[in-house]
This record gives C-alpha cells, structure tokens and sequence, in this order.
C-alpha cells in the first residue's frame, strides 16, 4: 500500500524516479505463493529519449480523486495504473516495466500497448483484401500475432496531453507488417473524475484493409506485483465463446459457454475451472479465448472482476463485438525486471481485451473488420474503477 510520503511525491510531481509500496516489499526469493506486493519504481527520466528520430516520453493524468494513468508514446503502453483500495490507498493495478529500455526487448509480452493493425491472431498471417492476398509478418510460429514484428506496440506515437486527456497519433505506412493501405490512427486515453479509464479508437485509410485495435494491459487488481489473479471474481456477459485450435486460431464455431468451465455468466473466481480437464483448456494453457459478447448498451459492462483483498472492482465496457480473456497462461516470473523488481509468475495477471473475434479476415462468419476509404474506424472501451 502506499504510505503518505510516497503519495505525495507522487502527486506533486517532486521525484524523478517514483516509488510507492502497494503492499510490501516482495524479495526475489519469495515463492509464487507469497500474495504480497512488489514496491514499484519507475524512472521517469529512462522514458525521455528519442527513437528513430521521434521523441519518447512518459505521460501521467492525474484526477481530482489522486488516481492516475502513466502512458508511453511508445506504443501507447500503460505503464501504471493508480487507484484507490477499500482503505482508500492507491495501488497500482497493472503489470508493466520501470524503464523504457525492458519494454524494447524482444519477446516481452506486449504490456500494457496499444494493438494493431490487427490484435490477436491471423491463421499463417494470410489474408485477402479486395482479391488480392496478403501476407503479414509471422511473429507467433506459423501465424500473425498482434500485428506482427512491426505492430504498433513497438511505434513512437505523436503525443499530445490536454489536462486529463491524452492523444496518441501514428500513421501506419501502406504495406507496413504486410498490411494494405497507409492507415493513419489516433488513439485517446481519458483519466474521468470517476476514476474511469477511457480509450477511444479512430482510424482512416486510402485502401481497402483489415483493422482490429484494443490494449493489452495486464491487470492484477490485487495490486500490480501479486503472485496471483486466480483469486480475482470474474463475470463476462457472454454466452459463447471460439473454441480454438492447438495454434490458438478459432475453428468457427461459436460454441455456447453453458456447462463448460467458460461459464462465467454468474461471477466466479479465475481460478474456479481452469485447471479442470478440458479440451480447451489444455490449447490455451488456460483461458486465452475470445468470448462473444451479448448485446448490451453503454451503461452495462460486458464484464467485471473484483479483488477481496483490496476491495477494487473494474468494470468494462466496450462497443466491440468481442472479449479476449487472457489468465496470464505465458508469463514466468523468471526474472524480477518488472516494476520495483517483481518478478511476474503464471497467472499472475489477466487482460481483458476489447476486440473484433481472431482471425475474422479469414472466418466469414465473423463480424467483418474490413475498412475501406471514406469510411472511419471508431471504438471506445472503458475501463471503470470503483471499490465494492
């Protein structure tokens, strides 16, 4: 948890370098089972750089209730997340890294970025755009993931902060990746009064292509640094989700969620089903499927996760046909580089991700994510905390 001093070094902008503890220090050699919280440190200053010619920073919102946002033009990534707990402490509730030069690493698992141009997966990275076939960088064995090598979570964005709000612009090259179409893209994230965390989408392009943006934060809302988010309670209002093959590319099908271990309709723990024998399971390494999201309209979530032990709730909303759910089923906790020097374990974070389904380029069934001239892509997922 975060003591006064540290609160208020934070919120007065006085230190460089900012450390807040979220709920004690965690050693290296604490176990996997050790819940406590890492300390977090971010150096400031390692975001100040310039990349390719184009200056990185690192960006920080703040509300009037204290609880704030740190994001890098560099490839729009969350790097902090600060709200407040039952007791009313701030606590930091994504996964991320305390300088720029870990998140530039090869292999690193996306935290906290914005996505494109497509998010999820493309079956061998093949497409067809307007008859003409496509073929996108294999980033993920023999498919396309997040866009590829050249995705736009390794891409400086032009930054622009206007109090609470910050915009993010990045103009996506014709055959950029492999993708068709010189696709210019504005991203805006805005930290509301009611400590909710809104992203909204825009894009345009010259050709006809495929498009699929969302963020992969990873949310721990036990605190950013807990060994575990299997504790965490889940609901998702969907009632099917798509079954996927062994190289996590969906079959087609939607398959109802009623009398699997995907039935998260009544909240339950992460953990309650996922090591339970089952087919799907077993081609995720848990849960890392998309569900098909019910109708719903703006003042209902598609879903919510809470934390018993810090009381913070999230709630999503989104105007996306889709829901990735994501356990955390590939981090390893190998080293401790993360925030403070947490090393992050299996499962110790989820990300919930707004989307169009995977692989829709080549799925006819599945809601279109072609864009063509003239027209604009709009989406906007909410991220809403708030303390049950």
């Amino acid at each position: 948890m975060m003591n006064l001093r540290n609160s208020a070094l934070i919120l007065a902008g006085l230190a460089t370098c900012i450390a807040v503890s979220c709920a004690g220090p965690q050693s290296a050699d604490k176990s996997a089972k050790d819940s406590s919280t890492a300390t977090l440190s971010i150096d400031t200053a390692s975001f100040d750089t310039t990349i390719n010619g184009k200056s990185v920073k690192l960006y920080k919102l703040v509300n009037k209730n204290g609880a704030s946002v740190s994001i890098t033009n560099y490839g729009g990534r969350i790097v902090s997340l600060l709200v407040p707990d039952k007791s009313g402490k701030l606590t930091d509730v994504v996964l991320g890294y305390q300088n720029l030069k870990d998140y530039q690493k090869k292999g690193e698992p996306y935290f906290g970025a914005i996505i494109g141009r497509y998010g999820n997966r493309i079956a061998n990275g093949k497409f067809t755009v307007a008859g003409k076939a496509y073929q996108a960088d294999l980033n993920d064995g023999v498919n396309t993931l997040h866009g590829g090598s050249k995705g736009f979570f390794g891409q400086v964005f032009t930054a622009s902060q206007n109090g609470q709000t910050l915009s993010l612009e990045y103009t996506s090259a014709d055959g950029e990746g492999g993708y068709p179409g010189t696709v210019s893209v504005t991203v805006v994230y805005t930290l509301t009064d009611d400590n909710a965390l809104e992203i909204a989408y825009t894009a345009k392009t010259d050709k006809e292509t495929i498009l699929n943006l969302t963020n992969h934060a990873y949310f721990n809302l036990n605190g950013a640094g807990d060994s575990t988010i299997l504790d965490n309670v889940l609901q998702i209002n969907a009632d099917a989700f798509t079954p996927v093959n062994k190289t996590l590319i969906p079959t087609g099908e939607l398959k109802p969620v009623k009398g699997t271990p995907f039935d998260f309709l009544t909240a339950k723990t992460i953990g309650k089903d996922i090591n339970v024998t089952d087919e799907q399971l077993a081609n995720g390494k848990g849960y890392d499927h998309n569900f098909v999201l019910n109708k719903s309209n703006a003042t209902t979530p598609v879903a919510t996760v809470s934390s018993t032990k810090t009381g913070i709730a999230m709630e999503v909303y989104t105007s996306e046909p889709g829901l990735q759910f994501y356990s955390g089923n590939f981090l390893t906790g190998q080293t401790h580089d993360g925030k403070g020097g947490a090393a992050y374990p299996l499962r110790s974070a989820f990300c919930l991700e707004t989307q169009h389904f995977p692989d829709s380029p080549n799925q006819p069934t599945f809601p279109s994510t072609l864009l063509k001239p003239g027209q604009t892509y709009q989406t906007k997922t909410t991220y809403k905390f708030l303390v049950k």
